[in-house]
Protein backbone atom coordinates (compact mmCIF):
# COMPACT_ATOMS: atom_id res chain seq x y z
CA UNK A 1 0.00 0.00 0.00
CA UNK A 2 3.01 2.29 -0.21
CA UNK A 3 2.81 5.41 -2.30
CA UNK A 4 -0.75 6.41 -1.45
CA UNK A 5 -0.89 10.21 -1.34
CA UNK A 6 -4.45 11.41 -1.59
CA UNK A 7 -4.93 14.07 1.06
CA UNK A 8 -7.99 16.17 0.29
CA UNK A 9 -9.00 14.14 -2.76
CA UNK A 10 -11.54 11.50 -3.68
CA UNK A 11 -10.65 7.89 -4.42
CA UNK A 12 -12.64 5.28 -6.29
CA UNK A 13 -12.47 1.86 -4.63
CA UNK A 14 -12.90 -0.86 -7.25
CA UNK A 15 -13.20 -4.40 -5.83
CA UNK A 16 -12.38 -6.89 -8.57
CA UNK A 17 -12.41 -10.67 -8.73
CA UNK A 18 -11.33 -12.09 -12.11
CA UNK A 19 -12.48 -9.00 -14.02
CA UNK A 20 -9.70 -8.73 -16.61
CA UNK A 21 -12.27 -8.64 -19.43
CA UNK A 22 -14.26 -5.63 -18.22
CA UNK A 23 -11.72 -3.75 -16.10
CA UNK A 24 -9.67 -2.00 -18.84
CA UNK A 25 -12.74 -0.28 -20.28
CA UNK A 26 -13.99 0.65 -16.79
CA UNK A 27 -10.69 2.25 -15.83
CA UNK A 28 -10.38 4.01 -19.20
CA UNK A 29 -13.86 5.50 -18.84
CA UNK A 30 -13.16 6.54 -15.25
CA UNK A 31 -10.03 8.36 -16.40
CA UNK A 32 -11.75 10.15 -19.27
CA UNK A 33 -14.94 11.03 -17.35
CA UNK A 34 -13.44 11.87 -13.95
CA UNK A 35 -9.73 12.58 -14.52
CA UNK A 36 -9.26 14.05 -11.03
CA UNK A 37 -10.53 10.89 -9.36
CA UNK A 38 -7.86 8.66 -7.84
CA UNK A 39 -8.46 4.91 -8.22
CA UNK A 40 -7.47 1.81 -6.29
CA UNK A 41 -8.28 -1.65 -7.61
CA UNK A 42 -8.53 -4.34 -4.95
CA UNK A 43 -7.73 -7.59 -6.73
CA UNK A 44 -9.60 -10.02 -4.48
CA UNK A 45 -7.55 -13.17 -4.91
CA UNK A 46 -7.99 -13.02 -8.70
CA UNK A 47 -6.47 -15.85 -10.69
CA UNK A 48 -6.54 -14.00 -14.01
CA UNK A 49 -4.78 -10.79 -15.12
CA UNK A 50 -6.96 -8.39 -13.10
CA UNK A 51 -4.01 -6.92 -11.18
CA UNK A 52 -1.84 -6.70 -14.30
CA UNK A 53 -4.40 -4.77 -16.35
CA UNK A 54 -5.00 -2.42 -13.41
CA UNK A 55 -1.28 -1.67 -13.14
CA UNK A 56 -1.11 -1.13 -16.90
CA UNK A 57 -3.80 1.54 -16.47
CA UNK A 58 -1.61 3.36 -13.95
CA UNK A 59 -3.92 3.10 -10.93
CA UNK A 60 -3.19 1.97 -7.37
CA UNK A 61 -3.43 -1.80 -6.95
CA UNK A 62 -3.78 -3.93 -3.83
CA UNK A 63 -3.55 -7.69 -4.35
CA UNK A 64 -5.16 -9.94 -1.77
CA UNK A 65 -3.56 -13.39 -1.52
CA UNK A 66 -6.92 -15.16 -1.56
CA UNK A 67 -10.55 -14.31 -2.17
CA UNK A 68 -12.12 -12.50 0.79
CA UNK A 69 -15.38 -11.59 -0.91
CA UNK A 70 -16.78 -8.14 -1.62
CA UNK A 71 -16.91 -7.11 2.05
CA UNK A 72 -13.29 -7.97 2.74
CA UNK A 73 -12.14 -6.31 -0.46
CA UNK A 74 -14.04 -3.13 0.37
CA UNK A 75 -12.66 -2.98 3.90
CA UNK A 76 -9.19 -3.27 2.39
CA UNK A 77 -10.04 -0.31 0.16
CA UNK A 78 -11.25 1.73 3.12
CA UNK A 79 -8.04 1.01 5.02
CA UNK A 80 -6.04 2.05 1.96
CA UNK A 81 -8.00 5.30 1.80
CA UNK A 82 -7.45 5.99 5.52
CA UNK A 83 -3.72 5.43 5.28
CA UNK A 84 -3.45 7.56 2.16
CA UNK A 85 -5.42 10.47 3.59
CA UNK A 86 -8.27 10.54 1.09
CA UNK A 87 -11.20 12.62 2.29
CA UNK A 88 -13.92 10.88 0.28
CA UNK A 89 -14.42 7.61 -1.54
CA UNK A 90 -16.79 6.11 -4.07
CA UNK A 91 -17.41 2.42 -4.56
CA UNK A 92 -17.46 1.37 -8.21
CA UNK A 93 -17.94 -2.13 -9.60
CA UNK A 94 -15.31 -3.56 -11.94
CA UNK A 95 -17.87 -5.07 -14.29
CA UNK A 96 -18.99 -1.87 -16.02
CA UNK A 97 -22.45 -1.55 -14.45
CA UNK A 98 -21.71 1.78 -12.78
CA UNK A 99 -21.60 4.86 -15.00
CA UNK A 100 -18.63 7.08 -14.04
CA UNK A 101 -20.65 10.11 -15.17
CA UNK A 102 -22.94 9.48 -12.18
CA UNK A 103 -20.08 9.88 -9.68
CA UNK A 104 -20.87 13.59 -9.68
CA UNK A 105 -24.29 12.84 -8.13
CA UNK A 106 -22.66 10.97 -5.26
CA UNK A 107 -20.06 13.71 -4.79
CA UNK A 108 -22.75 16.42 -4.69
CA UNK A 109 -24.57 14.62 -1.89
CA UNK A 110 -21.30 14.27 0.04
CA UNK A 111 -20.74 18.01 -0.45
CA UNK A 112 -24.16 18.59 1.10
CA UNK A 113 -23.11 16.80 4.28
CA UNK A 114 -24.00 13.13 3.73
CA UNK A 115 -21.73 10.44 5.15
CA UNK A 116 -23.08 7.54 3.09
CA UNK A 117 -24.66 8.12 -0.32
CA UNK A 118 -26.50 5.23 -1.94
CA UNK A 119 -26.87 5.39 -5.71
CA UNK A 120 -30.38 4.03 -6.24
CA UNK A 121 -31.35 2.13 -9.38
CA UNK A 122 -35.03 2.67 -8.64
CA UNK A 123 -35.38 6.23 -7.28
CA UNK A 124 -36.61 9.01 -9.52
CA UNK A 125 -38.52 6.71 -11.85
CA UNK A 126 -35.42 4.86 -13.07
CA UNK A 127 -36.43 1.85 -15.17
CA UNK A 128 -33.87 -0.70 -13.94
CA UNK A 129 -35.23 -4.24 -14.41
CA UNK A 130 -34.57 -7.25 -12.16
CA UNK A 131 -35.97 -10.77 -12.33
CA UNK A 132 -38.96 -11.89 -10.26
CA UNK A 133 -36.99 -13.91 -7.69
CA UNK A 134 -34.38 -11.24 -7.19
CA UNK A 135 -36.98 -8.48 -7.15
CA UNK A 136 -39.01 -10.25 -4.46
CA UNK A 137 -35.89 -10.75 -2.35
CA UNK A 138 -34.94 -7.09 -2.71
CA UNK A 139 -38.44 -6.05 -1.68
CA UNK A 140 -38.26 -8.20 1.45
CA UNK A 141 -34.91 -6.67 2.35
CA UNK A 142 -36.25 -3.15 1.89
CA UNK A 143 -39.16 -3.95 4.21
CA UNK A 144 -36.79 -5.40 6.82
CA UNK A 145 -34.51 -2.37 6.71
CA UNK A 146 -37.51 -0.06 7.15
CA UNK A 147 -38.74 -2.03 10.17
CA UNK A 148 -35.31 -2.01 11.78
CA UNK A 149 -34.26 1.54 10.98
CA UNK A 150 -37.45 3.52 10.54
CA UNK A 151 -36.11 4.73 7.17
CA UNK A 152 -37.51 3.96 3.75
CA UNK A 153 -35.01 3.21 0.96
CA UNK A 154 -35.68 2.29 -2.65
CA UNK A 155 -32.40 0.40 -3.14
CA UNK A 156 -30.79 -1.16 -0.07
CA UNK A 157 -28.37 -3.39 -1.99
CA UNK A 158 -26.85 -0.97 -4.49
CA UNK A 159 -23.08 -1.19 -4.67
CA UNK A 160 -22.70 2.27 -6.18
CA UNK A 161 -21.99 4.41 -3.11
CA UNK A 162 -20.15 7.45 -1.81
CA UNK A 163 -18.47 7.79 1.59
CA UNK A 164 -17.33 10.74 3.71
CA UNK A 165 -14.01 10.66 5.54
CA UNK A 166 -15.61 9.71 8.85
CA UNK A 167 -17.59 6.94 7.14
CA UNK A 168 -14.37 5.66 5.55
CA UNK A 169 -12.68 5.58 8.95
CA UNK A 170 -15.62 3.73 10.53
CA UNK A 171 -15.80 1.12 7.77
CA UNK A 172 -12.02 0.67 7.75
CA UNK A 173 -12.39 -0.54 11.33
CA UNK A 174 -15.57 -2.56 10.93
CA UNK A 175 -17.25 -3.52 7.67
CA UNK A 176 -19.50 -6.57 7.06
CA UNK A 177 -17.54 -9.31 5.36
CA UNK A 178 -20.32 -11.51 4.03
CA UNK A 179 -22.42 -11.49 0.89
CA UNK A 180 -25.14 -8.78 0.95
CA UNK A 181 -22.68 -6.70 2.94
CA UNK A 182 -24.25 -3.56 1.47
CA UNK A 183 -27.45 -4.09 3.46
CA UNK A 184 -25.65 -4.68 6.74
CA UNK A 185 -23.39 -1.69 6.07
CA UNK A 186 -26.47 0.48 5.56
CA UNK A 187 -27.86 -0.59 8.93
CA UNK A 188 -24.50 -0.06 10.62
CA UNK A 189 -24.29 3.48 9.27
CA UNK A 190 -27.82 4.31 10.39
CA UNK A 191 -27.29 2.90 13.87
CA UNK A 192 -23.97 4.73 14.12
CA UNK A 193 -25.71 8.07 13.66
CA UNK A 194 -24.24 8.76 10.22
CA UNK A 195 -26.17 10.78 7.65
CA UNK A 196 -27.40 8.43 4.93
CA UNK A 197 -29.13 9.56 1.72
CA UNK A 198 -30.14 8.10 -1.63
CA UNK A 199 -29.66 9.69 -5.04
CA UNK A 200 -31.05 8.36 -8.34
CA UNK A 201 -28.43 6.91 -10.70
CA UNK A 202 -28.45 5.01 -13.97
CA UNK A 203 -27.09 1.46 -14.08
CA UNK A 204 -25.90 -0.54 -17.06
CA UNK A 205 -25.58 -4.23 -17.91
CA UNK A 206 -22.36 -6.03 -17.11
CA UNK A 207 -19.53 -5.44 -19.57
CA UNK A 208 -17.86 -8.77 -18.82
CA UNK A 209 -17.02 -11.37 -16.19
CA UNK A 210 -19.59 -13.47 -14.35
CA UNK A 211 -22.34 -12.12 -12.11
CA UNK A 212 -22.05 -13.19 -8.48
CA UNK A 213 -25.81 -13.44 -7.87
CA UNK A 214 -27.46 -16.81 -8.44
CA UNK A 215 -30.92 -17.75 -7.19
CA UNK A 216 -29.75 -20.53 -4.87
CA UNK A 217 -26.93 -18.44 -3.47
CA UNK A 218 -29.24 -15.46 -3.09
CA UNK A 219 -31.80 -17.57 -1.20
CA UNK A 220 -29.12 -18.87 1.19
CA UNK A 221 -27.79 -15.43 1.95
CA UNK A 222 -31.30 -14.01 2.27
CA UNK A 223 -31.94 -16.50 5.07
CA UNK A 224 -28.64 -15.59 6.68
CA UNK A 225 -29.40 -11.88 6.39
CA UNK A 226 -32.81 -12.34 8.03
CA UNK A 227 -31.11 -14.09 10.96
CA UNK A 228 -28.59 -11.23 11.25
CA UNK A 229 -31.31 -8.59 11.09
CA UNK A 230 -33.52 -10.32 13.66
CA UNK A 231 -30.54 -10.87 15.96
CA UNK A 232 -29.57 -7.24 15.57
CA UNK A 233 -33.11 -6.09 16.31
CA UNK A 234 -33.11 -8.05 19.56
CA UNK A 235 -30.12 -6.00 20.73
CA UNK A 236 -31.51 -2.61 19.72
CA UNK A 237 -34.81 -0.85 20.40
CA UNK A 238 -37.16 -0.88 17.44
CA UNK A 239 -37.39 2.62 15.93
CA UNK A 240 -40.67 4.32 15.10
CA UNK A 241 -41.56 3.97 11.43
CA UNK A 242 -42.89 7.11 9.82
CA UNK A 243 -46.15 6.71 7.88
Amino acid sequence: MEGATGAGRTIAIVPAYNEEAALPAVLSELHSTAPDLDVVVISDGSTDRTAAVARAAGVHVVELPYNLGIGGALQTGFRFAVRGGWERAVQIDADGQHDPAEVARLAAALDDGADLVVGSRFAGGRGYHVGMVRGSAMGAIRAGVRLLSGRRFTDTSSGFRGFSRRMIVAFADSYPSDYLDSVEALLLALRGGFTVVEVPVAMRVRAGGRPSTRNIRLAYHMVRLVVVMVSSASRHPRPQVSP
